[in-house]
């Protein structure tokens, strides 16, 4: 995995590509575009996969947020996310 923006990877912050690498690992059909909008930790993201087919906004999103893992607990201070079907 690249290296963080800090020395201390217990708590440094992902590059967006990072967080897109890890969306793409646990949705492997995903189309996923990460951004920075304000400051290096709160992010933009938008996630177009049909592993989203039948499933509720706020499943969609769970799923996002189960790959990114500890990162949305410790390191990403915020992410306004979009998920769509193709």
């Amino acid at each position: 995995m690249p290296q963080m923006t800090q020395s201390n990877s217990d708590t440094a912050i992902p590059r967006p590509e990072q967080l897109a690498e890890l969306v793409r690992m646990h949705i492997p059909d995903a189309q996923v575009e990460v951004g920075l909008f304000s400051g290096d930790d709160h992010f933009e993201m938008t996630v177009i996969s049909a592993a989203f087919t039948g499933k509720s906004r706020v499943a969609q999103h769970k799923m996002v947020y189960a790959a990114l893992g500890e990162h949305m607990r410790q390191r990403v201070h915020a992410l306004a996310l979009i998920t769509r079907t193709p």
